[in-house]
């Protein structure tokens, strides 16, 4: 019995000595497969996505988001805002008539058929590359602004660096397979987000179906490959893309009560996975979150003082929505803001030069920070003008 027990109490000793290195590694495994967050896994099936307040760009989830995986056709989305953002610019027009070349016509996969030679307006390709993926459009369109889609890949790499996209290579512009052309969900969300600063981007990717052609006498169908603005409440965006290497992808957009949504999803197994995890992401944020709007687009946020330029002031103004992401339930007392510009400036300003920051505090922790931006160029005033600016404020009367 002595010797049973002497047994047992060293069986005891090495238990007790292995148990908590074993419960040690239990708990480091489950906070590397997400620790807390790993409850609300969103997203169980994609090989990425990613979770965010298009307002604020707050990341409520994400999933190896930055993993550099095929785009496939939500590549489009880098094409699409090249496009609106030269319509804003001026330098097109939706009328313009946008010729298909022989190249463009030659596109593989998902298409609208564009013959060689055949013209549309670009509200039309628009159409066409939104709704209906076409490779052939976005070649079209990519050729009309830059003159050759090599040109066109250039200026999407350049515009991803502006923005940013650290993970992001384009070979081309409508994401058919090719050698060093990948992205992540995160600059994916990240460009999402930019694109839907263009307002007029929803008139397109929020259409459900619509025509090309459709006077002619061969009409041209179009029904949106993104089944969520049809069948979830509040869904106008973006852009799907396939294909078997990238698998099933969606870069999806939703808005209700002011708050928006962007969901990125890259390898997921089939489109009803793709589309239920991502309308499950969407539910997850409005169920939870709600936005705190700070100041209104338009609205005056202070002036801007400036040395030696034609005019001596600017009115700064709100160039969109400033806001910030809440939990439901928490309260906004405590939130604060402050806005800071840069004392006098000397000319010349260059519209979009940072000319201060709107800070936003909730007791004293900083939760958010805008940059201010000069809303238009602001050239040096000639010697002249500067003499009479001079002249003219010696001389007031008070």
């Amino acid at each position: 019995m002595t010797r049973f027990r002497l047994c047992l109490l060293a069986l005891c000793i090495v238990f007790s000595a292995v148990s908590p290195a074993a419960s040690a590694f239990a708990e480091e495994k489950g906070q590397k497969s997400g620790g807390a967050a790993k409850a609300v896994d969103l997203a169980p099936q994609a090989r990425s996505a990613i979770l965010m307040d298009a307002g604020t760009g707050t990341v409520i989830y994400e999933k190896n988001s930055h993993d550099k995986l095929p785009p496939a056709s939500i590549t489009k989305i880098m094409t699409m805002l090249l496009t609106v953002e030269a319509l804003d610019d001026g330098r097109l027009k939706l009328t313009d008539r946008v010729r298909t070349s022989e190249y463009a016509a030659s596109m593989g996969g998902s298409q609208i058929f564009l013959e060689p030679g055949e013209e549309m307006t670009v509200d039309e390709m628009l159409k066409g590359i939104a709704m209906a993926s076409g490779n052939d459009a976005s070649v079209a369109v990519a050729e009309k602004l830059a003159g050759s889609e090599s040109a066109f890949v250039d200026l999407m790499n350049k515009r991803a660096e502006e923005l940013g996209m650290k993970d992001t290579h384009f070979a081309n512009c409508n994401g058919l397979p090719a050698e060093n052309h990948y992205s992540s969900a995160h600059d994916i969300a990240v460009m999402s987000r930019e694109l839907l600063k263009h307002n007029q981007i929803i008139k397109y990717t929020g259409s459900y179906q619509d025509y090309l052609r459709k006077d002619s006498k061969k009409p041209f169908w179009l029904v949106n490959t993104n089944k969520l603005v049809r069948f979830y409440t509040g869904a106008d965006g973006l852009k799907t893309g396939y294909t078997s290497e990238a698998k099933f992808c969606l870069s999806a957009t939703a808005s209700r009560d002011g708050l928006r949504a962007v969901a990125v999803v890259l390898g997921e197994p089939n489109t009803k996975t793709r589309n239920s995890e991502v309308s499950g992401m969407f539910d997850f944020l409005f169920s939870l979150y709600k936005v705190h709007t700070i100041h209104k687009a338009g609205e005056t946020l202070g002036t801007l003082k400036i040395g030696k330029g034609v005019k001596a002031e600017l009115p700064i103004k709100a160039q969109e929505d400033y806001t910030i992401l809440l939990k439901k339930g928490i309260t906004q007392e405590g939130i604060r803001h402050e806005t800071v510009i840069l004392d006098k400036v000397k000319a010349p300003i260059s519209k979009g030069q940072t000319i201060g920051k709107l800070v936003v505090y909730q007791g004293n922790t900083v939760v958010k920070k805008y940059e201010l931006k000069a809303p238009e160029d602001i050239a040096k005033a000639g010697w002249w003008k500067l003499f009479k600016r001079t002249a003219g404020s010696m001389f007031k009367v008070n």
